[in-house]
Parts: structure tokens; C-alpha cells; sequence
């Protein structure tokens, strides 16, 4: 059971998603500037946490311009490449195929290669601490078999868990475990907007001023997962809000959608439809909109008909 509070935050944070897919649909260069946008935020963002000495500015040009910057070291310049291809990487996954654990090491690896190409996707072989922490991660003889429980428990979980919830779970279960020898952080927040994006979310960016905080709840969530799942909520909302304000200025009133009103009119306007077609026709993942049919289900609003296969939703 979460608290009221979280139950806020979370209602909150789906009351701004509805709010972006009111602007919907995007032309193909808006979605690339977009895309373009929270390439350089979330490179900057998720490397100046681990200490990265480039500013965004550098960052934007390293990644945008491939040039170094003087005085600044190699080491800084590698991680902002390799952490842009590896945001690259996340939108060339095909979002309606499971997780798997060769995804997650080839996150690793396309950040990690110019640094140590032979370490780069390997799990460790090697014992590893978190300065500052009281708890220990994997053992390594306990890595590859984590790892797979955690895509496991993904999987299993993506169709149940709302989406702010489960981005932060996948988060904080992949820190736990540390399979690499480096750059766990970072592929954790990949993780998590991978996550988000697949369940038609907006991404949440970490800025560096709060990295204090990131790193205490993280500490608390071994004993209270919603300390860190609220933390995350409200890196959500703020990214929200910052993409919107952007919106707002462009289009100040878009049509209002109720997504899960919506959907239930199309079931009865045209009953017996499953979830893939109506995905389709309402132009909003899989994932979402399974999502929004649990809820009509729940509230006995619809009723699924025939064998999973060849069967509908109809409404009651």
C-alpha cells in the first residue's frame, strides 16, 4: 500500500503525461528536436551525478560537433559520447519486445566502450563497494543470476505496476545488484527512461544539484522503496513541467483528452476489438493502453470476451 502522498504525486504526474499527449500527434521534426533535446539533458545530467567535469554547453558540443574541449579530461569527453549512444540505442529497441539481459549489456557497452572496451557489457569479475553506502551489491558469483531474475521480475511486471512506480523499481533493483565495474549509475537511469518511454511516459532527468538527495534516498530505499520512488516522481514532474512549458508556448490550450473516457467510448462504438487495435487506432502504446483497460476492467466498466487470441473488449 503506498501513501497518500505518493498516490498524489503519481496522480499528478499522469495528470501532466495527458496533458503532453494532448499535444499530440508531433511532426517528425518536433519529435527529433525532442529526442535531440534530452540527448544532451540526460547525458549532462546523469555524468555531471558521477562527477563529469563538462558543463552542458561542452556537452552539447562534444556530442553535437565531435570536438574535444581544452583542459578537459579524455576520460570526461568518452563519457559523454558513449552516454549519448547508449540514449541512441534506447530508441532503436523495439518497445513491444521483452527486456532482456543482452539489452542491458549493450547499454553498457555503448557507454563504456572507449573507456575499456574489454570491460565494456561484462559483468564483473571482481568485488565492488559503494563508498558511502552500509550495504553490500551482488557477490560475484550471484551477478548473472540476479540480472536474470531482474528482467524476470520486469517482464512480469511491466503490464502491472503504474509506470512511475515500475521506472523506479528497475532503477534502484539495478543499483542493488552493480553488475559492472563501472557505470551502474548511469545505465540505472537509462534503465529507467527506457522503462518510461516504453510505457508511452516522458523521460525524467536527475539534475546534479540534487545528486545529494538521489544518493540518500537510494541508501534508504534497502529498508523503504517509497522514499525513492517519490523521489523519482517529482524528477518526473519537473521534467514534465519543463517540456510542457515549452509546449504551452507554442499551442497555449490543447484539446483536452480523457484518455481512459475515451477508450471507453471506442470499445462501445465498436465492440469486440482487442488491445493491439485499439492501441493502433488510438494511437498510444500497448502497454498504455492495457494500462487503462485494467483500470476499465476493475471498475467493471468492460468485460473481455472469447480466448485471448480472438477475443474483445465490450462494454457492460
Amino acid at each position: 500500500m503506498i501513501s497518500n502522498d505518493l498516490q498524489d504525486k503519481i496522480k499528478q504526474c499522469d495528470a501532466f503525461q495527458h496533458e503532453l499527449w494532448s499535444y499530440r500527434p508531433l511532426s517528425p521534426e518536433t519529435l527529433m528536436s525532442l529526442k535531440e533535446y534530452y540527448r544532451i539533458g540526460t547525458t549532462y545530467s546523469s555524468n555531471a551525478i558521477e562527477g563529469n567535469s563538462l558543463t552542458e554547453s561542452e556537452t552539447k558540443v562534444v556530442i553535437e560537433n565531435g570536438l574535444t574541449i581544452e583542459g578537459k579530461p579524455l576520460r570526461d569527453i568518452y563519457e559523454a559520447v558513449g552516454h549519448a549512444k547508449a540514449y541512441d540505442y534506447l530508441y532503436e529497441l523495439n518497445r513491444e519486445e521483452p527486456i532482456t539481459e543482452e539489452i542491458i549489456c549493450n547499454i553498457h557497452k555503448f557507454f563504456y566502450q572507449q573507456i575499456d572496451a574489454d570491460k565494456a557489457g561484462v559483468f564483473r569479475k571482481v568485488p565492488v563497494f559503494i563508498s558511502g553506502s552500509r550495504y553490500a551489491v551482488a557477490p560475484v558469483s550471484e551477478i548473472s543470476k540476479r540480472v536474470r531474475q531482474l528482467v524476470q521480475w520486469y517482464n512480469n511486471n511491466e503490464n502491472k505496476l503504474h509506470p512511475v512506480i515500475l521506472a523506479a523499481e528497475l532503477h534502484k533493483r539495478f543499483v542493488f545488484i552493480h553488475p559492472f565495474i563501472d557505470g551502474n549509475g548511469r545505465v540505472a537511469r537509462l534503465l529507467m527512461n527506457l522503462s518510461l518511454m516504453r510505457n508511452d511516459y516522458n523521460i525524467a532527468i536527475i539534475p546534479a544539484v540534487t545528486r545529494a538527495e538521489y544518493i540518500e534516498v537510494l541508501e534508504k530505499a534497502h529498508n523503504n522503496d517509497e522514499v525513492f520512488t517519490s523521489f523519482i516522481a517529482d524528477r518526473i514532474m519537473m521534467t514534465q513541467l519543463e517540456i510542457l512549458r515549452l509546449f504551452r508556448e507554442i499551442e497555449p490550450e490543447p484539446q483536452k483528452v480523457d484518455f481512459e473516457k475515451l477508450l471507453l467510448d471506442t470499445i462501445i462504438s465498436n465492440p469486440g476489438l482487442n488491445a493491439p487495435s485499439l492501441s493502433k487506432r488510438l494511437g498510444r502504446s500497448l502497454r498504455t493502453t492495457q494500462r487503462y483497460l485494467k483500470k476499465l476492467s476493475d471498475k467493471k466498466l468492460i468485460i473481455f470476451k472469447g480466448v485471448a487470441k480472438n477475443g474483445g473488449y465490450f462494454g457492460v
